[in-house]
């Protein structure tokens, strides 16, 4: 499947201010100034208010009376607390999708190609983005929009860049595990939603105490 197209003006400004704070345009505890941006981008303050409305509830900024907006401090149990969640979620549609996967699979096995080159290219880029469009496919092919939805909501991507930019994590993209995850679905694995959800918590970035 290719990428959704991005339709909304507050949508491109949305991923204009969220590469800003991936690329470290906006540090940690700074300022967001929505007159700026809008100034910068030629738009009204409206669209922008409601793209910085969207990243609020995805935790990446907050806002404050009489401070304005500004960039959240993540942190390492800020990152950790989607994984329970995420683990839930995916072992769910992991039962759901457990029929069609075992048929076809080609939506998963390119990127667990992707990821074993990954590794060998030592690419950290490259693992976060094709790690998390394997969940993402595999969440989608359970065909429940409501699912999909909520798994899209906890900005996965967004958190595992940071987390490896801002905290330092080191990520790993496990492709054996994503392609034994494969090869149980291939095969009517009957506890299929029981190693997913192991397989992802497994994966929770651990800081040091």
């Amino acid at each position: 499947m290719t990428a959704p197209v991005i339709h909304s003006l507050r949508e491109q400004i949305r991923e204009h201010i969220l590469e800003g704070i991936i690329s470290g345009r906006w540090q940690p505890g700074e300022r967001i100034v929505e007159r700026r941006i809008a100034t910068e981008l030629e738009v009204s303050q409206t669209p922008v208010r409601e793209a910085l409305r969207e990243l609020e509830s995805l935790r990446l900024i907050e806002s404050a009376p009489n401070k304005g907006v500004r960039v959240r401090n993540l942190t390492a149990a800020d990152l950790e607390e989607s994984y329970p969640v995420r683990a839930g979620l995916e072992a769910i549609a992991a039962e759901l999708a457990a029929e069609s996967l075992a048929v076809d699979c080609s939506a998963l096995e390119p990127h667990v190609a992707a990821l074993y080159e990954a590794d060998r290219n030592s690419d950290g880029t490259a693992q976060v983005r094709h790690t998390v469009a394997f969940h993402r496919e595999l969440v989608r092919a359970a065909g429940n929009s409501v699912l999909l939805h909520t798994w899209e909501g906890l900005g996965i991507e967004v958190f595992t860049a940071l987390s490896i930019r801002w905290l330092g994590t080191v990520q790993q993209s496990y492709a054996e595990e994503h392609e034994e995850l494969v090869a149980a679905f291939k095969r009517h694995d009957p506890r299929i939603a029981e190693l997913v959800k192991a397989h992802v918590l497994g994966c929770a970035p651990r800081h040091e105490s």
